[in-house]
């Protein structure tokens, strides 16, 4: 019996296995997309009746969708030209702008992303909001919401099935969905850990690139959060890159990213 589920087990985690695109790191993703992107769609229609958008016709509403937008395309076109297509199966785009004076924004698998207001005057630019636009999309093309809810789902369920545990515990589900992606949080862009903040920068320059801005803005705009636009904690207290840490790591990524850029044309 028990040599059974070992077997179930093994077959299991071979199936989920996949690589993340651009790192090339292997990662076990246990909840089913269509569970995931079928989540984010009431989450974030829920999440908008309370915090409305500001209208479309704010110029900075604009800002946020034409930069979204022209990141979006540069994920699609990167995932079909590498064979990865699928990750952004059913994704349909929506980009909204909130008005509430947070240093932060979010984006859910299905390709639902919010930007508060109060990240804007950190950004300064289309390209500084790139920055975090692609961060944040390339945390959900990297399926990182999926990785950190496979691990508390499986350390809350004690055995139970996956599927069961999500269908008995419909509650601490949701709640697991909100923690993994931050929703609503407004501590500043403070939803994942150092490995897939690192992760996500990296991604994340490869799709601003591609979106015709500069990936070097990348430093500038973590500079700007250092000095006090996102807030700090120490690096043995967070699990995330010290704001050093990350600077330093991106200068290393730098050269790499500036392959892929491609100048927006006029």
């Amino acid at each position: 019996m028990y040599r059974k589920i070992i077997t179930i087990a093994l077959v299991l985690l071979i199936i989920s296995c996949s690589k993340v695109p651009i790192s090339g790191r292997k990662q076990v993703t246990l909840v089913p997309e269509s569970e995931l992107m079928s989540m984010s769609l009431v989450q974030y229609k829920q999440f908008l009746t309370e915090n409305p958008p500001v209208s479309d016709e704010v110029e900075a509403t604009k800002q946020v969708k034409r930069v979204g937008n022209r990141i979006a395309n540069a994920v699609e076109r990167y995932l079909k030209d590498n064979g990865q297509s699928k990750r952004v199966k059913n994704y349909r785009w929506e980009f909204n702008l909130v008005n509430q004076n947070i240093v932060n924004a979010w984006a859910m698998p299905g390709g639902k992303v919010v930007v508060y207001q109060g990240l804007l005057p950190v950004a300064q630019s289309d390209a500084g909001l790139a920055v975090v636009m692609g961060h944040e999309i390339a945390h959900a093309i990297a399926r990182h919401g999926n990785e950190r809810m496979t691990q508390g789902i499986l350390a809350a369920a004690g055995g139970v099935a996956l599927a069961v545990y999500m269908r008995e515990k419909p509650a601490e589900t949701q709640a697991l969905f909100l923690g993994a992606y931050g929703i609503g949080a407004g501590v500043g862009i403070l939803a994942f850990g150092r490995n897939q903040e690192s992760e996500a920068d990296k991604l994340g320059m490869v799709f601003m690139a591609m979106a015709g801005y500069q990936p070097s803005e990348a430093i500038p705009f973590w500079e700007r959060m250092s000095a006090g636009g996102g807030g700090s904690v120490p690096e043995f207290l967070s699990t995330h890159p010290s704001h050093d840490t990350r600077i330093n790591r991106i200068k290393d990524w730098l050269p790499n990213a500036e392959t892929y850029y491609t100048s927006i044309p006029n």
